[in-house]
């Protein structure tokens, strides 16, 4: 079975390649090498490939071929993803338009005289929304379970703008527990990624695209019991750079992790109705 590792897939020079034709020959030009590597990690990372090709043979019922085409298509839009990450962060951030759907209720979650929630899932391209909104009065903190590897993120730091947005990893002792009761206490704003948890954790269970699937149960034990809005965000790609950004608030009982859960599905499964390709969760997800 294929186990989600924590880390993201990649190497150095791989990103070295990229931000260097980015800058110095343009980003259709790294869309173009993008074909011949999206085929690359389809033909020899099996793991991931069999996963996405799973994804869409017997979650979104593609047919045979079908499945095979979009699998190849998942990889290339993912890697689109990450090339729009690195060229926006790298100040082209002009090369691209944004579309906002919700944003006042990220204004009014930031006007709240107390701390708030945002939900986000490993669709689209949420990191990428920093920089684009305005500044708000209160910080956003997004705990994510999904770091780069140490050398990679060395190199992303020395040619990228520093991040408007604090990123909390979660550890495996824990420790990440501390920085979120203390973005809290400050009445700050959190962003959790509802969609990924370490082995051994606590989680929460749901029928998700047709079959029970194990969700973190951290972001929604800890939501469900603030007397705060939640809301659920997610930042898709679209034809031509265009990135349109999504907030949507939740709907659940107080103390109702279970209900909120279910609510967050609802949500994702929506958006991935609207954009099948962008489901990027390269592990066995529903074992």
């Amino acid at each position: 079975m294929a186990e989600w590792e924590g880390k993201s897939k990649g190497t150095v020079t791989g990103y070295k390649i990229f931000t260097f034709i980015i800058k110095k020959i343009g980003l259709n030009s790294a869309y173009f090498l993008l074909f011949f590597v999206s085929l690359y990690y389809c033909l020899f990372n099996y793991r991931q490939t069999r996963e996405i090709y799973k994804y869409f043979r017997f979650r979104r019922k593609n047919t045979f071929l079908n499945s095979i085409v979009n699998t190849y298509r998942n990889n290339y839009v993912f890697g689109q993803t990450l090339i729009d990450k690195v060229a926006i962060t790298s100040g082209l951030e002009n090369k691209f338009t944004y579309e906002f759907d919700g944003i006042e209720l990220i204004h009014q979650l930031a006007q709240e005289q107390k701390g708030g929630v945002m939900i986000s899932a490993h669709i689209g391209n949420f990191e990428v929304s920093q920089h684009f909104m305005d500044e708000f009065e209160k910080k956003i903190h997004l705990v994510t379970t999904d770091e780069e590897r140490k050398a990679i993120k060395k190199y992303l730091e020395s040619v990228t703008a520093k991040p408007k947005i604090d990123f909390i990893v979660v550890q495996n002792d824990m420790s990440h527990i501390f920085r979120i009761n203390e973005v809290l206490s400050n009445e700050e704003i959190i962003c959790f990624t509802g969609d990924r948890y370490f082995p051994g954790n606590k989680t929460l269970e749901a029928d998700f695209l047709g079959q029970t699937a194990k969700f973190p149960a951290g972001p929604f034990l800890i939501s469900s019991r603030l007397q705060c809005p939640v809301l659920f965000v997610y930042v898709m790609r679209e034809k031509n750079k265009h990135y349109h950004f999504y907030a949507r608030k939740a709907e659940f009982k107080n103390r109702d992790a279970q209900g909120l859960l279910e609510s967050y599905i609802h949500n994702i499964e929506g958006m991935l109705e609207k954009y099948p390709l962008q489901w990027f969760n390269y592990y066995n997800f529903w074992k």
